[in-house]
């Protein structure tokens, strides 16, 4: 087996940090809407959910994208990975029922270099 090159290893450590401070942003942001944190990074058999938030009416789950340009942004969220963050979200929606709300959506929320923030609601029903 073969590892990966140091400037490879790099690129990775380097989207890893991005990815969680894009987190970190989406979540502060979320939480100045009203939304409280119930999860992050949650893993679950169909993979990870980077976070799920709530109120009183909504429980959120919430996929972030960082990318150096907001233009290159739009296009990060495959059709494949849609679906598989839908059987994510039914999964929890089965194995935390007390995190139960009225209502729930999957939100997308788009970062870039220059931290602006795009809050895609209810992305996966619109794809």
């Amino acid at each position: 087996m073969t590892r990966p090159s140091p400037s490879r290893r790099r690129r990775g450590s380097h989207a890893y940090r991005d990815g969680l401070h894009a987190e970190k942003l989406a979540l502060s942001f979320l939480t100045e809407q009203g939304f409280s944190a119930f999860a992050q990074r949650l893993k679950t058999p169909h993979g990870e959910i980077d976070l799920i938030v709530g109120n009183d009416d909504w429980l959120i789950a919430v996929e972030v994208k960082y990318r150096q340009r907001s233009a290159d942004c739009a296009y990060a969220l495959t059709t494949r990975q849609s679906q598989r963050l839908l059987a994510a979200f039914s999964y929890v929606l089965e194995c935390y029922p007390h995190w139960q709300k009225p209502n729930t959506r999957f939100d997308v929320i788009l970062t870039d270099h220059a931290q602006h923030i795009r809050h895609i609601e209810d992305a996966l029903r619109l794809m």
